[in-house]
């Protein structure tokens, strides 16, 4: 059985083909980027959102939402190496680092909360998948990852470089799916999200991690307020450093461009760019009828 669905890129330009023989491994190619954001509409949807459907959104959710429409809009960004060959990806798949802890241990650990067809679901989908999925993380029931952590764990340290490898090698190399042994299908997904906000950082960059393939890091920086432009006149404003991790080997400017403005577009106007406030469900209807969250219909 398949780990990833993928398809070979037919078409690659020279320098692609370069910049695959010139990097061997994702140490080399990082390439980073910080993408200033106004946030004064953002955080009105927010407000907005929250009061419609008593659902506690967040920076995270947007950026989720808004990396799997760039995604979408630039599929040749949604891909993984193998046998150093660009392969494309059939559906966005996207992760959110989750701080994990053990109140009678003091265990700290971080860890992966998944979205599969992120780029297919409304925000309020993601908004409510990200809730219990973090929540069953954080709770260390979700099998497959806890499954693939005591695995982890039985590695001697000396013997860590060569598993890492190895397992890499095997799940998106020879594509192999080893949920069978243990390891959770495609845990970090076509993108990483992980928000340093939320730790007081304005900008931080987060490394590749070569043995899970994303080739994109996205890390939003904390809201803070900061003189701005406005009409040519100074005036106060809120805005948001959004920091990026980019593997040059098959994302260059073209597709760092087409990501940038996909967020600066659905974040700078947010009321028309994400689920339209007027239909979603009230807290009242949600709490009534359960709703799911496929009956919400996709924004635009």
């Amino acid at each position: 059985m398949r780990h990833l669905d993928l398809i070979p890129k037919k078409e690659v330009s020279s320098f692609r083909k370069l910049a695959i023989g010139t990097w061997t491994t994702t140490y080399d190619p990082t390439v980073y980027g910080t993408l200033k954001i106004r946030m004064e509409k953002a955080l009105e949807y927010i407000e907005a959102f929250r009061r419609r459907t008593g659902k506690r959104l967040t920076v995270t959710h947007l950026v989720a939402k808004a990396t799997a429409e760039a995604l979408r809009r630039c599929p040749d960004a949604n891909a993984i190496l193998r046998w150093n060959r660009i392969y494309l990806r059939k559906s966005v798949t996207l992760s959110v680092l989750v701080v994990q802890t053990d109140d009678g241990t003091h265990k700290v650990d971080l860890t992966a909360a998944k979205i599969d067809d992120a780029d297919k679901k409304t925000l309020l989908q993601i908004a409510q998948e990200m809730e219990e999925t973090i929540d069953r993380v954080r709770k260390r029931k979700d099998r497959a990852l806890e499954s693939g952590k005591s695995t982890v764990q039985k590695v001697p340290f000396l013997l860590m470089n060569l598993f890492l490898k190895v397992l890499s090698f095997v799940m998106y190399t020879l594509n192999l799916d080893l949920s069978w042994a243990g390891m959770p299908k495609d845990a970090f997904g076509s993108a990483t999200i992980t928000n340093v906000g939320s730790l007081g950082l304005d900008t931080a960059y987060v490394p590749l991690v070569p043995y899970t393939r994303v080739p994109i890091f996205v890390a939003p920086g904390a809201v803070k307020d900061e003189p701005v432009v406005e009409d040519g006149k100074v005036v106060p404003g809120k805005v948001m450093n959004v920091n990026a991790s980019f593997d040059h080997r098959f994302i260059d400017g073209f597709h760092a461009s087409v990501l940038s403005k996909t967020l600066r577009e659905m974040f700078e106007n947010p009321f028309e760019s994400f689920d339209r406030i007027e239909d979603l469900p009230t807290s009242e209807e949600l709490a009534r009828h359960d709703t799911p969250a496929e009956a919400v219909p996709a924004a635009g």
